[in-house]
């Protein structure tokens, strides 16, 4: 099983980690996906795209119809934008529960629609802050957590690393080298041990699924900084899933029961319930 890391030259923030990444050891040409240059590094794929990420769908199934080889979770490099222009290093779960299906998709994925977690996230999110704050980008860089909001859509256990929040962080160098850094230790292509992988051998689990909050949700940032896997949903619901603010969408009984069987689907398929403890935060 791969672990797909994915990046577009469409995309400073993306390419700029990616390049990093690839000039680091071990790292050797891999087979080509629909044009696209790929790069192996033991049990991880990079893969070099040209389009918008949250459009690229499937990419989980397409590399396994063109390799043979089984995907186990993905790892998408890109931009973070927001209205604060503040410079951030992000991590989040995919997905769009919020919208409806008369609602236009214009950040990827489908209405009512989450992908399965990244067990990495909680872990890689507390390596990030000590990488960033190791580095002298915090407190320049603030390091967060945010909730779904966008695509592509995918099946395969999922999460965004993302720069933020303008054309000029977007393209910082030390920036792109801290997210290049997660990815090497985070995946385990240095000397040390992966960081977040999960299995069914593994000692009594932390899994954490956050309902609201906010886009940056503060609180179930508070949770994850003790030691907790994260799912959150999109910033745009409040706990009786009321519409909030102007502009907003809200979750629809399809979207967050979705949100919910994409959590408990992800369970099933890659820890053993019996031995992992369950918290839900609203």
């Amino acid at each position: 099983m791969v672990t797909l890391v994915v990046a577009t030259s469409a995309d400073p923030a993306s390419i700029g980690p990616a390049s990093s990444l690839l000039a680091m050891p071990g790292w050797h040409p891999g087979p080509s996906l629909q044009d696209a240059a790929s790069y192996t590094n033991k049990e991880v794929r990079l893969i070099k795209l040209d389009k918008r990420l949250v459009v690229e769908n499937h990419l989980d199934k397409r590399w396994e119809e063109a390799t043979g080889e089984t995907v186990d979770d993905v790892v998408f490099l890109s931009k973070h934008v927001a209205s604060s222009n503040r410079p951030a290093l992000t991590i989040h779960p995919i997905g769009t529960p919020h919208l409806r299906e008369v609602e236009a998709l214009t950040a990827g994925g489908k209405p009512g629609w989450a992908a399965p977690p990244n067990p990495r996230i909680g872990p890689w999110f507390r390596l990030l802050k000590n990488i960033a704050n190791s580095h002298n980008l915090v407190p320049e860089f603030e390091v967060t957590l945010e909730a779904t909001h966008h695509g592509p859509e995918i099946n395969s256990p999922t999460m965004f690393v993302e720069i933020g929040s303008t054309e000029e962080y977007w393209k910082r160098q030390d920036a792109a080298q801290a997210i290049a850094l997660l990815v090497w230790e985070g995946l385990g292509l240095g000397e040390r041990i992966a960081v977040g992988n999960w299995s069914r051998d593994n000692d009594r689990n932390k899994i954490l699924l956050g309902i609201g909050g906010g886009h940056y949700v503060p609180r179930h940032m508070d949770i994850v900084q003790n030691d907790l896997l994260t799912f959150n949903d999109p910033p745009y619901i409040s706990k009786n899933l009321e519409k909030v603010g102007v502009g907003y969408g809200y979750v629809s009984n399809m979207g967050i029961t979705q949100l919910i069987v994409s959590f408990l689907i992800y369970l099933e398929n890659h820890i053993s319930m019996p031995m992992s403890e369950f918290v839900a935060d609203t």
